[in-house]
């Protein structure tokens, strides 16, 4: 699996963590940025990991920052990202499972690293149960794309 991964200068520390995390299990990850702790923009780094995610099938993002929720909002205006915000395992595992979640946000100041590690556990370990959750996950492309940039 093919994982792109950024972060804002709040999420760079479970940036670096969260990489090692995938990489141990045997998944390439790209790191679009940032490499240090200057200031930067969230929805930057959101962009370009959802573009990357929408360019590349079958690859998935992980957006970082303080809280995870700035992450999560600009995520979720691309048409095709279903970001989900998660703070444990078990919401990780149903992001995944019913609403086939590409993209994972994470907050550093919210999850510490075991936590952190369970819901990265829980994400990878899921899979998208279809079924009846298919018709609501194509209900919700159909109904809020709002951006392509």
């Amino acid at each position: 699996m093919k994982y792109f991964i950024g972060a804002d200068h709040a999420g760079i520390d479970i940036k670096a963590y969260v990489k090692e995390l995938f990489e141990a299990k045997g998944h390439e990850v790209i790191d679009l940025g940032p490499n240090n702790k200057d200031r930067v923009d969230y929805p930057d780094f959101a962009a370009k990991v959802c573009k990357e995610v929408l360019a590349n099938d079958g690859s998935k993002g992980i957006l970082i920052c303080g809280s995870g929720i700035g992450m999560s909002m600009a995520a979720n205006k691309f048409d095709g990202i279903r970001a989900a915000l998660c703070h444990n395992a078990y919401s990780a595992q149903m992001a995944r499972e019913h609403n086939d979640a590409n993209v994972i946000c994470l907050g550093e100041r919210v999850s510490g690293l075991g936590m952190v590690e369970a819901i990265i556990d829980a994400w990878d370990k899921a899979t998208f149960q279809g079924g009846r959750h298919e018709g609501r996950v194509e209900k919700i492309n159909k109904l809020f794309g709002s951006c392509r940039a």
